[in-house]
């Protein structure tokens, strides 16, 4: 299992010297990938190429992914323009992983239709994933349409869905090169999410795919202190219905019942649970004490 970090956006009003430091750190720690959500701050592509450009710049190799950005609104063409841009200015380094959203930010703040996600997802990978890879795209569905070739350099970047249900998984299995995961816990990764996205793959002649999972984590010696501030800080996650259907799934009530917490024995065989359940890919979202944290994921990593 490769280990990595979600570095996410720094504080303040120029964020960018943070964010290097967090991505420079990572590299020098030895982590395999470095991660950035889309939310509403900094643009993750933009960015991960700013910041991420000028560490890879300095002789540091690390994989660089958003973690996700929305398809909806951006066009595909679009999309695959900015992400291949992003990839050549990284040297190749970044992986692209991309999501629904929910349906109250496309609907409520985008002014979108969130309607049958699955099907504008299928159809929004028939048009990125051939310019990704460099080639003419002649496509008209229901909800996309596209007529173009892309110059971009930076062709051929992985490509992953935030894929949840048994039709999304299907999907990334199927087309993309796997999948990431939040607020996914390690039960319902082995029987629900590893099963599904594996019988795709293989139906489909593809390679294993990859399982990004993305967790809290606190190394602490009081572990039911660290799953309460987990509900805090994660509490709007446990109340989006495609996370919610995850901690259901798990039989938890909050996110801090799916957070890697405990000490440095719990926490190292949390993780070797989640490698056992099919996790290639652990990214770390650390809260509370990040130095502690640190040593015990670079201590994983390094096996």
């Amino acid at each position: 299992m490769r280990f990595g970090l979600l570095i996410n956006e720094p504080s303040g009003s120029d964020p960018f010297p943070q964010l290097r430091d967090r991505i420079a750190r990572a590299a020098d720690d030895g982590f395999d990938s470095a991660w950035m959500s889309q939310i509403f701050g900094l643009d993750a592509l933009t960015a991960l190429a700013a910041a991420g450009g000028a560490v890879l710049a300095g002789g540091r190799d690390i994989e660089l992914g958003t973690g996700v950005v929305p398809t909806y609104p951006r066009h595909p063409a679009v999309l695959a323009q900015q992400a291949m841009t992003a990839n050549a200015a990284l040297g190749g380094r970044l992986t692209l992983g991309i999501g629904l959203s929910h349906q109250i930010v496309i609907e409520n703040m985008y002014g979108y239709s969130y309607a049958k996600p699955a099907r504008h997802m299928k159809e929004y990978l028939d048009v990125l994933l051939p310019l990704t890879r460099g080639e003419q795209v002649d496509y008209t569905g229901e909800t996309v349409r596209a007529n173009i070739r892309l110059g971009t350099p930076g062709a051929g970047l992985p490509v992953l869905i935030a894929a949840l249900g048994p039709r999304m998984l299907k999907l990334a299995g199927s087309v993309a090169d796997g999948t990431v995961l939040w607020m996914t816990g390690r039960r319902t990764v082995a029987e629900h999410i590893v099963p599904t996205i594996t019988a795709a793959a293989r139906e489909a002649g593809r390679p294993e795919p990859r399982v990004v999972c993305t967790l809290p984590v606190c190394v602490t010696d009081d572990p039911d202190a660290a799953r309460a501030k987990a509900d805090e800080i994660f509490a709007m996650y446990g109340q989006l219905p495609s996370y919610r259907a995850m901690l259901d799934r798990e039989g938890v009530e909050s996110p801090g019942g799916v957070a890697v917490v405990g000490d440095e024995d719990a926490v190292r065989a949390q993780l070797d649970a989640l490698a056992e359940a099919g996790v290639t890919d652990f990214v770390a979202a650390v809260y509370g004490d990040r130095e502690r944290a640190h040593k015990v994921l670079i201590g994983a990593s390094k096996g």
